[in-house]
């Protein structure tokens, strides 16, 4: 970034001339940003620029040409937004006889191919190398898919590298032959950003590891509309059985015995119809049996076309689940619904469309799309394409009374209403999310939350962010938007409003300190004074996001970067951006908040363009889970990596990586201070409480007893060890491992840390 010299001083807004462009994330651009905080955008390679440093003169020419734009005292600062990344082609050759690659690119812990039928040819079979793959290795029938004038392939659950190769074998007359085979080699494949609070502590929700391979014993089950009432699939309850149906499968995971990983991948177009069972209102139920028994499910669709159809998802208990990379349309009720206690739950990559029609006024586009309620916590919402959505994300019903702990990152708001998101108790931070186009509000926080919003790029955004009965939210109408509720504070940091409408309301604590939308901090790290509080409920700031013990690690592009990050080839919503394109007309688009008539037919009459599975639909699955977590059956222990610290306030482990196995699990309301904070609840041992957790390397535990306890001693794989009774903790050694915790004496654990031994 480039500060100009004596900027402020000039009274001209505008330049004597103005060729600047549109915001164009296919390009490079050079954006001015002037000190009416307009934006003024430059292609870099079509201008050039010199900066009269003495007289604040800023002049932009072309590089072929003789106009200038001269803008005097009137640039705060210059800045560069680079092109969205397009992601790049594997090494095609097509030698005359061989099977013709039409295309061939890398994702996100994924890669496609895609080819001409081949003569003669009743199927294929396709091989995939490179990454953690030594040698070519043959995927699943059902990833290699007919679509009439091509053929494609997909893998997934693939490492990070730039080495992938596919081989394409034609079979004809039911054999390989290997003669016509084509090879396409040098694909580059990266991680998912596994930024959010639902990652804290080294957390992974869903059936993959961190480096994007499927957890250890993990089974992979495929549904395609022809299936989902026929899957199979062996679940442990009290005894292990088979059911049929992936409803049915889903359901019997809500006993919390199984423990091994579930992941579930979608293929084309299912419909409600399709299914063996819809056990909410919103469609399919992902149920846990509380809120501290993982479920380790994943539910993923292959390639750019998977697409739920008709109805949408409800998690109620639901403890380290992950959807990702597929399209939800016409659903009933909500899109997502995370409705009950979940925890440590993934939403990513989804594209969002209309819903069904809803009784209410508000509800034409469908209820919310993807709604977080119930006292679910530790909840990450990234990387999701919003189309026109009326009621985007509410986050927080009555019933929570804490922070929560919720992040919204990467997302793409395209031409939506409002409630991106809408907060109530919670301390959630919105970052690096692009709002495109949003006729309504943006961010809007009520009943004493917290939000920082960090980052992001408001483009033609109505009310950027509104604070309930202040500020922007009363400027128009004294009632306010939000049903009366309390205010919740903003903490807003190097966020970028652009294009903005006549209807623009912003307003900063800095420029009103009593109608103001948003505390505008000079820094990321800066805290927000306690003395400034919302007008209705008094609410002050927690500061949350500068509690090192609260947060996780991210790494935020600049809001410049935002909008070609988000609408790249590796940003918002399914591989490839799905396979429903819509753009929008900004001209209507930016400021109609009604339903987008020609959209709604189209989401309405989708159709897939899949014809079938060129193999068998029905085939088991021949890819395991390999990696480094997930339990054998009766086990529910992930592997502890790093630094891990839980505790009980929530009267259950605040770590997932710690689990309740024994058949006792009872709490006690204390107040025990450790190292100066206060933790309300402790765990009572009781001779069928067990706590079970697995360590990767040599660590040191540390069990920190409650307030209530006069004795301070505990067994640990069996071995009873004296604690000290003048710190109430107890410390040992722990080897590389499977490990439990049981009761010695009667006493409570208020806390447990594990911390890596260096060696």
């Amino acid at each position: 970034m480039i500060s100009v010299e004596k900027e402020g001083e000039g009274t001209t807004p505008e330049p004597t001339t103005d060729h600047s462009v549109s915001l164009n994330s296919q390009n490079n651009q050079m954006r001015l940003t002037l000190t009416n905080n307009d934006i003024k955008y430059y292609n870099t390679d079509e201008v050039k620029v010199s900066i009269d440093r003495a007289n604040g003169i800023v002049n932009i020419s072309p590089v072929n040409g003789t106009w200038t734009d001269a803008y005097t005292k009137t640039v705060k600062n210059i800045s560069f937004a680079k092109a969205e990344d397009s992601g790049s082609e594997g090494d095609i050759d097509n030698p005359e006889g061989k099977v013709k690659i039409l295309e061939s690119k890398g994702w996100h812990e994924s890669a496609f191919v895609k080819w001409e039928p081949f003569a003669d040819a009743s199927s294929y079979i396709v091989y995939v190398k490179g990454g953690q793959y030594e040698e070519y290795t043959k995927l699943d029938d059902q990833l290699v898919r007919n679509y009439g004038t091509y053929g494609r392939a997909d893998a997934t659950g693939l490492i990070a590298a730039d080495n992938y190769s596919f081989k394409i074998v034609p079979v004809i007359e039911e054999k390989e032959q290997d003669a016509a085979a084509n090879e396409v080699t040098g694909i580059k494949v990266i991680n998912y950003k596994r930024e959010g609070f639902c990652f804290l502590n080294g957390n992974t929700p869903g059936a993959y590891n961190a480096d994007g391979t499927l957890k250890a014993n993990a089974r992979v089950i495929y549904v395609t509309a022809n299936t989902a009432k026929t899957v199979t699939c062996p679940v442990i309850g009290d005894k292990e059985q088979t059911y049929t149906g992936l409803q049915a499968i889903l359901n019997a995971y809500q006993k919390g015995k199984e423990t091994r990983p579930l992941c579930v991948r979608i293929i084309g177009m299912i419909k409600d119809t399709d299914m063996d069972a819809l056990l909410s209102n919103e469609g399919l139920q992902i149920k846990g049996k509380n809120n501290s028994v993982e479920m380790n499910i994943t539910i993923e669709g292959i390639g750019e076309d998977a697409t739920i159809n008709g109805f949408g998802f409800l998690l109620r208990n639901a403890v380290n689940v992950e959807l990702r990379n597929f399209g939800i349309l016409n659903f009933m009720d909500d899109g997502v619904s995370l409705d009950t206690d979940n925890k440590y739950c993934w939403i990513h990559n989804l594209d969002l469309f209309y819903g069904q029609a809803g009784g209410d006024s508000d509800q034409a586009k469908g209820d919310g799309t993807i709604d977080i309620k119930g006292d679910s916590q530790y909840i990450t919402v990234s990387s999701n394409h919003f189309f026109d959505s009326g009621k985007s994300s509410l986050c927080g019903m009555t019933s929570e009374s804490g922070p929560n702990y919720i992040s919204y990152n990467n997302n793409w708001f395209d031409h939506c209403d409002s409630r991106m998101p809408r907060i109530r108790t919670m301390s959630v931070h919105v970052w690096n999310n692009y709002f495109d186009g949003i006729s309504k509000y943006g961010v809007g926080a009520t009943s004493g939350s917290n939000v920082f919003v960090e980052s992001n790029y408001f483009r033609a955004t109505k009310c950027p962010m509104l604070i309930s009965k202040q500020g922007s939210d009363i400027s128009s109408d004294p009632k306010g938007t939000f049903s009366g509720e309390d205010g919740g504070m903003i903490k807003s940091f190097d966020n970028i409003m652009t294009e903005k409408t006549q209807y623009y309301k912003y307003v900063t604590y800095q420029e009103d300190n009593v109608q103001f939308d948003a505390y505008e901090a000079k820094t990321r790290d800066e805290q927000v004074p306690q003395d400034i509080k919302t007008l209705q409920g008094a609410t002050s700031y927690n500061n949350f996001d500068t509690d090192a013990s609260l947060m996780y690690d991210y790494e935020p592009v600049e809001a410049a970067n935002v909008p070609s990050e988000v609408t790249g080839w590796y940003g918002a919503g399914r591989m490839n951006h799905g396979d429903f394109k819509w753009t929008f007309n900004n001209s209507i688009d930016d400021t109609d908040y009604n339903v987008n008539k020609e959209l709604k037919e189209a989401v309405t009459n989708y159709k897939s363009s899949l014809i079938g599975i060129f193999g068998d639909e029905n085939a088991s699955s021949g890819e395991t889970g390999g990696g480094e977590t997930g339990g054998e059956p009766g086990d529910t222990e992930t592997p502890v990596e790093g630094e891990i610290i839980c505790d009980f306030t929530n009267s259950t482990p605040s770590n997932s990586a710690i689990t309740m196995t024994g058949t006792k699990e009872n709490y006690r309301k204390e107040d025990t201070i450790i190292d100066g904070v206060t933790y309300t609840n402790s765990l009572k041992m009781e001779s069928g409480t067990e706590i079970s957790f697995s360590t990767t390397e040599k660590m040191t535990l540390t069990i920190y007893f409650g307030s209530s306890s006069t004795k301070y001693n505990i067994k640990v794989d069996d071995v009873k060890i004296e604690g000290d009774s003048s710190s109430k903790s107890l410390t040992t050694t722990i080897e590389q491992g499977s490990h439990k915790i049981t009761k010695a004496d009667s006493c409570t654990i208020a806390l447990i840390k594990l911390t890596p031994i260096a060696e």
